[in-house]
């Protein structure tokens, strides 16, 4: 009696090891799960930042390396290369159709007038369809490396424009990054016989296109510091549909816009020949207008998702990163000359953005600082 006890409670003691030995293993998935799932959602949001990221790099890069490419090839159209920065805007109807529309609370923002939504539709939209038509004359007269350099003034503007329509206080870093972005484009004005070596443009036609450039830099500026000005005046809920409303919407007018001095111009009545004669054959013509327009919106793609997945800072950090890359690629493909002077105002520009960078970095913790103590 005495061994069959002993054997039943050395049994009983065996089934309670198991049980415990179970339950030990279920905690440890229970707990392991979150933390796998976690890692794992991580991984998900870093692909996604690493995918944007590819679509802005390339689509700026081939967007602004075709533009050229047509010019070089025999094209003459101002309104065509226009319109290719805007008529793939079905695209972002697609991804638009595609993505995640989280759902917001907009109760507690006040209901807004149709029409004043609208009239920012219209007037962002005919502001870029301008902002297009200079970036094309600059890409036609001007080497796409200078090009490139001078673009990075945009910055400077839109903290100039910033702080006429927004506020934004002129710090010693933003005076810095004023002060160098100009002193990069005052340098390329006076480089005319090292990016015309060849006299590929004449010299007045070399003055048109960088003062188109300037400007170009200059509208960019105000679109940007005016869409600031709308989001924090009229577009107040910030939601991927008012974002994706604004995107769409401002192309379909910038696309209109530009088709009205496309025909007006009578620039269409040449388009047919000057396909026939385009130096790559009508094929590549066609598929040169086409990938542009393509490259164009997945800029656009990149942008929308960098914004909502990290923030605006981020995106313009991620976009500037083309600067060094376009000049490059110009001195591979079109043989532009990139002599010390570019060099120059190349290493001042980055210098100025990086001050800019680093001045909205801190102003976002900033605000990120104030928001903590005011929920404490």
């Amino acid at each position: 009696m005495r061994e069959a006890h002993d054997q039943k409670m050395q049994e009983l003691h065996v089934i309670v090891e198991e049980i415990k030995e179970a339950n030990s293993a279920q905690n440890t998935n229970n707990t392991n799960q979150p933390t796998l799932s976690s890692q794992h959602n991580r991984y998900k949001w870093w692909l996604r930042i690493a995918l944007y990221t590819m679509f802005i790099l390339v689509g700026q890069s081939v967007a602004v390396m075709l533009g050229r490419l047509y010019y070089v090839k025999g094209g003459k159209s101002k309104w065509l290369v226009t319109l290719i920065q805007f008529v793939g805007f079905p695209i972002l109807l697609v991804y638009y159709c595609i993505s995640k529309n989280p759902k917001t609370n907009d109760h507690h923002v006040e209901p807004r007038s149709s029409l004043i939504v609208a009239a920012v539709y219209v007037s962002l939209g005919l502001i870029s369809a301008a902002l297009g038509f200079l970036i094309s004359v600059g890409v036609q007269y001007l080497p796409i490396s200078t090009v490139t350099l001078i673009s990075a003034s945009q910055l400077a503007f839109n903290a100039f424009f910033s702080f006429l329509l927004n506020s934004q206080k002129f710090t010693p870093l933003i005076i810095n990054c004023l002060v160098l972005l100009t002193v990069s484009s005052v340098l390329l004005m006076f480089n005319n016989d090292s990016a015309n070596p060849s006299g590929v443009v004449s010299r007045v036609k070399y003055v048109i296109g960088f003062i188109c450039a300037v400007a170009a830099a200059a509208v960019g500026g105000l679109v940007l510091a005016l869409t600031q000005l709308a989001f924090r005046k009229v577009l107040k809920r910030g939601t991927f549909k008012e974002n994706m409303d604004l995107v769409i919407y401002q192309a379909i007018v910038a696309t209109s816009a530009t088709l009205v001095g496309l025909f007006a111009s009578g620039e269409w009545k040449g388009l047919t020949k000057e396909m026939e004669e385009y130096e790559l054959g009508k094929v590549s013509y066609i598929m040169t207008i086409a990938w542009a327009a393509i490259a164009s919106q997945f800029f656009s793609i990149g942008a929308i998702g960098l914004i909502f997945e990290v923030s605006s800072l981020f995106c313009n950090a991620i976009s500037i990163l083309s600067l060094p890359v376009v000049p490059v690629l110009s001195v591979i493909v079109f043989h532009d000359q990139m002599d010390g002077v570019k060099v120059i105002s190349m290493v001042l520009a980055i210098w100025g953005i990086v001050s800019y960078v680093y001045q909205q970095y801190l102003d976002e913790r900033k605000s990120e600082t104030d928001i903590s103590i005011t929920n404490e």
